[in-house]
This record gives C-alpha cells, sequence and structure tokens, in this order.
C-alpha cells in the first residue's frame, strides 16, 4: 500500500467523522439563555428565477403540531415531533431526533412574499415569490 493511498484513507474517515459531528451538533438538544431545549431540523434553500423554495425535514411531525411564523426578518419554523413508540418499547437505534424544534430562517422578506406552504413526505415546502419593484 502506497502512504498516499492510505493518507487518502485517512482523510476520507476524518472529513466522513467531521461531517457526522456537524450533523449531530445541529440535532441535538440545545438551550438558550430563555428558551427550551430544542433540535433543529436540517433546511435546504433553492432560489429559482422567480421564487425562493424552502424545504425543512420533518418526519413524523403532524400539521397540528407545526408552527410557521414570519417576520421582516425571516422565518421561524418551530412546533413538536411526538415519540414514535409506545412507552413500553425497546429502543435499538435512535437517530432522528424527537420533542420541541425550531429553525429560524434569515431571508430577506421585504422582497418575498409567502405562496404557499405544504407539509408531504416529511418535508414542509414554503414557496416564497420574489416581489417585483415597480419601474
Amino acid at each position: 500500500m502506497r502512504s498516499r493511498d492510505f493518507s487518502s484513507w485517512i482523510w476520507g474517515d476524518a472529513q466522513s467523522l467531521l461531517e457526522h459531528a456537524e450533523r449531530l451538533h445541529r440535532q441535538l438538544l440545545r438551550a438558550g439563555p430563555a428558551d427550551a431545549p430544542h433540535w433543529e431540523p436540517p433546511v435546504d434553500i433553492i432560489e429559482t428565477a422567480t421564487a425562493v423554495l424552502v424545504y425543512v425535514a420533518l418526519p413524523g411531525v403532524p400539521s397540528e403540531r407545526l408552527v410557521v411564523a414570519f417576520d421582516p426578518g425571516g422565518i421561524t419554523v418551530s412546533g413538536v415531533r411526538p415519540m414514535p413508540c409506545a412507552a413500553n418499547a425497546r429502543i435499538h437505534r435512535f437517530e432522528i431526533p424527537y420533542g420541541r424544534f425550531r429553525r429560524r430562517i434569515a431571508l430577506p422578506l421585504h422582497a418575498l412574499e409567502p405562496e404557499s406552504s405544504t407539509l408531504a413526505d416529511g418535508c414542509l415546502v414554503l414557496t416564497l415569490t420574489k416581489v417585483r419593484e415597480a419601474p
């Protein structure tokens, strides 16, 4: 085995561990100064020519436990993901967080107008139309 191959293998493992640690950091419970502990769901933001699409991964979250708030500086998505199993169940692996969650998404809402929101396939999809300025 060449040393170059060995170092790239180690580098790949180190990078994988760092990505895993970052994922865990985003998902673990956090306590703010006046906040209840919560986790942050992952978000994808995609911009098209006419809109901004925000995808929030919320597996197992019913719509009645979901709150979306808009303010001039962005969007806050919060709610509760209920425990997915019975109290007497034996848990073998627990990777998807549950309990209270909150995610603040900074966006220039003065230039965007909320158009629609859907909750499907474990994702909340928010569509924000770009506001056209008058010439």
